[in-house]
């Protein structure tokens, strides 16, 4: 029977849950799945994307869409009831470029999609109040770029750099551990349905060669919960303890920048770094994680003429290597450019693409190649970013003009014949989409 329609407004309730979450901090909540009802689900439906991958039950989105409204019926009966069956993820595995590495991700079902949507809805309007601010990732308008925004600044602050600890977490949403995100969990949410349909989207499992692999830990692969609860995760084995056990413990000034399980800690004195350097390991162990012995670093980052220069490093953050340059006045400030590994991986990419499709019409190549382009400028296209993005450009028309010439035998592509199909089918041109402070 269908369910009559709720004269609250879905941002209504977010906003009520939000409001009590934020009033009463140390609340653990026990009645929030009441919230979910079939214009909270028809909501949800709205934000899920509708042009993924079909999982397990080969279902899309513009089938489930025929029958919409029975479909979110009977997904709350079940969702109620406690009847529904968290299907298991169906992996596939794409290129990472040029070769045979390849990198597994995972493909819920629409419907456990739509559902996943819902029940994260109603989580971050309570976790939102307690997230702290060094928290940038998966997290309502916040982004990468405000995170490298704030690190910029940070960096740029009288403390002129410091010492930046880069974290690295050795394979963090595959080994997450269940039982303390279950003990995580339970400081602010006890709801009975939730917790149970959290527990089934845990234990669903992944589909791989016909054969379901059951998971005894990490996070739902490829659904919106999974980034949900690596940061409720995080908040606690890392923001929270910087934040009220390192901090006061400093003798110099610091802070932190966390997307998602990637980290920099950054120092004004050595001592401090090395001092947290040192417990990192014993605390992630604590919670069943390992940082990468390589990856995670410490990188002596002051600003040029107060050091020696060959005593001063760089570091890699959210796909930008930070770097001490001059400005156009004379002035050091702290540049970023692409990364080397993710300019590489991005033209393995474009190479990959070219060699595969190249028998294609090249009106159909050049309309694909600009949207990877203008996709690679959207993220990477930051002030002071100029000189990566036109070596970019100028690398992507030496693979269009590779794989061209290998379209035919008898008629190889020459320069000055590429030079007038480019006329015809310019590439975009490099350019920065954000503005940032360093100039």
């Amino acid at each position: 029977m269908p369910e009559r329609p709720s004269s609250e407004s879905v941002s209504t309730k977010t906003r009520r849950i939000a409001e009590l979450a934020k009033n009463m901090p140390q609340l653990v909540l026990t009645t929030l799945a009441h919230h979910i009802d079939h214009e909270w689900l028809k909501e949800a439906y709205r934000r899920t994307r509708k042009d993924g991958a079909r999982g397990v039950d080969g279902q899309r989105a513009e089938e489930y869409a025929v029958r919409l409204d029975e479909n979110l019926i009977a997904l709350l009966n079940r969702f109620k009831a406690g009847t529904y069956k968290a299907p298991p993820v169906r992996r596939v595995h794409i290129p990472k470029g040029v070769g045979s590495k390849t990198r597994p991700i995972g493909v819920p079902t629409f419907e456990d999609k739509v559902l996943q949507r819902a029940v994260v809805m109603v989580l971050e309007a309570v976790y939102e109040q307690d997230f702290l601010d060094c928290s940038y990732g998966f997290r309502p308008g916040r982004s990468a770029h405000r995170a490298l925004e704030t690190l910029w600044k940070g960096l740029m602050a009288p403390m002129w750099g410091g010492w930046v600890l880069e974290i690295d977490i050795q394979s963090f949403f595959d080994t997450m551990d269940h039982g303390q995100l279950r003990s995580f969990l339970d400081q602010r949410v006890r709801d009975g349905t939730i917790r149970r349909m959290i527990d089934k989207w845990l234990k669903a499992g992944v589909l791989e060669d016909g054969r379901v692999w059951r998971t005894e830990e990490g996070t739902p692969q490829g659904g919106v919960l999974s980034p949900l609860l690596a940061n409720i995760y995080l908040h606690e084995v890392l923001d929270r303890w910087f934040t009220m056990d390192v901090l006061p413990r400093m003798r110099g000034r610091a802070f932190m920048i966390r997307y998602a399980d990637d980290a920099v800690l950054v120092f004004e004195r050595e001592e401090d770094a090395r001092r947290v350097l040192d417990v990192l390991p014993k605390r992630f162990g604590k919670y069943a994680l390992g940082l990468h012995p390589e990856k995670t670093r410490l990188v002596h980052f002051q600003q040029p003429g107060r050091v020696d220069p060959r005593d001063i490093g760089n570091f890699d953050f959210l796909g930008f290597r930070h770097y001490w340059g001059k400005t156009r006045k004379g002035r050091w400030a702290v540049h970023r450019k692409t990364a080397p590994s993710r300019f590489t991986r991005a033209l393995r990419v474009v190479t990959l693409w070219c060699r595969n499709h190249r028998h294609l019409p090249v009106r159909e190549q050049h309309r694909t190649l600009g949207h990877k382009m203008r996709g690679h400028y959207a993220y990477y296209g930051i002030t002071g970013n100029s000189l990566r993005l036109a070596r970019f450009r100028h690398e992507v028309e030496r693979i269009w003009f590779k794989w061209l010439g290998r379209r035919s035998r008898r008629a190889r592509m020459s320069w000055e014949r590429f030079g007038e199909l480019l006329k015809r089918y310019p590439l975009p041109p490099a350019r920065a989409i954000h503005s940032v402070l360093a100039t």
